[in-house]
Order: C-alpha cells, then structure tokens, then sequence
C-alpha cells in the first residue's frame, strides 16, 4: 500500500508515533518536510482529555507533542525504520487562547528550530478554522 499527504488512515498515523488508543491525540499527517510537520486532530466525546464537552489544556499539550513524534515517526518511516520512543523534556513555554470542544478540528504545525543529539526544539501553533488557540515551545527526546 502506498502513502501519501495528507494522510488520515489511523493505522498508518498510529505506526508512525509510540502512543496507543485510547492516548492518541493526532489523527492525520497533512504536510511534513525536514523542518515541519503539520498535523490534524478531531476533538471526540470520549477523548480522555474531554470534561464536559471541553478539550483540556493539558491534552492540548499532548496533542502537540505528538505532532512533533509525528514529525520523527514519518522521517523514520520514509528511511524505513520504525518510530523511536520519545519524551517531552522541557516546556518553555505554553499559551492557550481557547479551548477546543468536541467536533473541532485541530490543525497544529510544529516548527522545528533546533535538532541535535536527539533532542529536538520545536515551535508549535495550533489553530481552529485558521484562528491560533494555543501556542508552544517545547523540547523533544528521543530515546
């Protein structure tokens, strides 16, 4: 089977980061080259990070820390290896706007400003219908 961008077969998505259902907070890989990744996610009732019809900050964050797993996970799978573990080792900062409800769409590009030795220094934007709702700079590790 080939893939191709955007893509938002869930199997496909999943092989690409090391979170399983239910903590899988991205839902499809829309463009990716060396130095960004942009990803969506749909908000669903039964999201872990859903209170009362609200998406809470804290899966926010997950959210755009998996946007940048999704960033390695597809680099190593067009070098045909298998998506590495990784953590997040600092936030530097976080700002949320606004939180999603259920049924918003998600559309989170990470930046990538720094790699080296496996860790990873990222800007992230995340946005409803082109309005920016959460902000971050965050660094990644691989294992």
């Amino acid at each position: 089977m080939e893939f191709t961008l955007p893509n938002s077969d869930q199997s496909f998505v999943e092989s690409l980061i090391p979170q399983k259902f239910p903590f899988v907070m991205v839902g499809e890989v829309s463009e990716y080259s060396e130095s960004h990744v942009i990803s969506g996610f749909t908000i669903k009732e039964d999201n872990i990070f859903v209170h009362e019809g609200i998406f809470q900050a804290s899966g926010l964050i997950e959210h755009q820390a998996q946007s940048v797993a999704l960033h390695t996970g597809y680099k190593y799978f067009l070098l045909g290896k298998d998506a590495p573990t990784g953590y997040i080792g600092a936030i530097k900062s976080f700002e949320a706007n606004a939180l999603p409800k259920v049924g918003d769409q998600l559309i989170t590009e990470a930046t990538i400003l720094n790699e080296m030795l496996g860790v990873t220094l990222v800007e992230i934007i995340t946005k409803i219908n082109d309005t920016v709702i959460a902000k971050s700079q965050m660094k990644t590790v691989v294992k």
